[in-house]
């Protein structure tokens, strides 16, 4: 077996546990979700932009739409939830509100349960990955070595993609979800690679002295487990990576996904009241605010500190320095 088919055999095992077990549930979407499939789903998606980026890319493209189909109604899951529970706990909105979003999670629940039997992913046999296995079966794998070049040649072309995406749209943030949470995507992706490259990507004991990455080393950040690469067993070719400027990568990420966090949370109350009143979107928001004791215009707010996050981030080429040494 080559070591890509490998990697993707890895997390496919983890995927058939879930399903199987899911299967044998009355909920298995909800069984899914509670049991982080997202993780793993997340993986195989990031394996299939990897690989389509390096050969047969319509194939990979294709099997990676049939992971996001599963990770976007898991992710839409989790959105409704993750808010529902502090919401609840708070008692800051109106029963209706809540009613509203506790039916659209549900309706996310019943939407990836379906999905689940029309793609045939469950009913106590995994179909779907049986065939996925066949299909990756005919792929052109490459060497090692080879493929170890086409990986540091596709993060080069990711990072000059994110740096246009930012130049467009990213210095002057006006809109949540469209920009900042997709530049957030986009650098996620960059620390998902490594974990699912299974140890082909090693950090540096970095001995670089650059006082402008000192700023992102905080505990936190340094300490996640997250940026602990697998360890490299039964891997031919390692990549290396500046580690100071990895964890100033998942830093900005992670920063970046507080901030998103706190903007959708305004968000999703405006649509849960734009949805139970009569109110304009605009009315919404401002309910939205008050409901949540404010009175200035805290996505206007969150966008300023975005902004002061990404400039100096973007400035230092702190992405560039992380592959300095492909």
């Amino acid at each position: 077996m080559t070591q890509g088919l490998g990697r993707f055999e890895y997390f496919l095992i983890k995927l058939d546990e879930l399903l199987l077990a899911a299967s044998r549930t009355n909920n298995a979407a909800l069984y899914l979700y509670e049991n982080d499939c997202r993780t793993k789903v997340f993986m195989l998606q990031g394996l299939c932009k990897l690989y389509a980026g390096m050969h047969n890319e319509k194939r990979f493209l294709k099997l990676k739409e049939r992971f996001k189909q599963l990770e976007d109604l898991l992710g839409a899951i989790d959105y409704y939830d993750s808010y529902l529970k502090p919401f609840i706990k708070e008692k800051k909105l109106p029963a209706t509100a809540i009613k509203f979003i506790t039916a659209k999670k549900n309706e996310k629940i019943a939407a990836l349960n379906t999905l689940l039997l029309k793609r045939k992913w469950i009913n106590h046999s995994p179909l779907r990955t049986k065939k996925i296995r066949k299909q990756l079966l005919k792929m052109s794998w490459q060497t090692p070595e080879k493929e170890a070049e086409l990986i540091q040649v596709f993060y080069k072309k990711s990072i000059e993609s994110i740096n246009t995406f930012y130049t467009q749209t990213g210095d002057n943030f006006t809109d949540i979800e469209t920009q900042l949470h997709e530049l957030r995507r986009k650098l996620r992706w960059l620390s998902i690679y490594p974990q699912a490259l299974l140890g082909c990507i090693q950090l540096t004991n970095s001995k670089i002295k650059d006082p402008k990455v000192a700023k992102y080393l905080i505990p936190e950040i340094v300490n996640s487990a997250f940026n602990k690469m697998p360890p490299k067993k039964n891997v031919e070719e390692i990549i290396i990576i500046e580690k100071n400027y990895f964890l100033a990568l998942s830093y900005t990420i992670a920063a970046l996904g507080k901030l998103k966090d706190n903007g959708l949370k305004y968000i999703i109350t405006t649509e849960a009241i734009q949805a139970t009143t009569k109110l304009t979107e605009a009315q919404a928001l401002k309910k939205a605010y008050e409901l949540h004791g404010l009175k200035t215009d805290a996505l206007k707010t969150i966008m300023a500190k975005a902004k002061k996050l990404c400039v100096p981030f973007f400035e230092e080429k702190n992405l560039e320095k992380m592959i300095a040494s492909f």
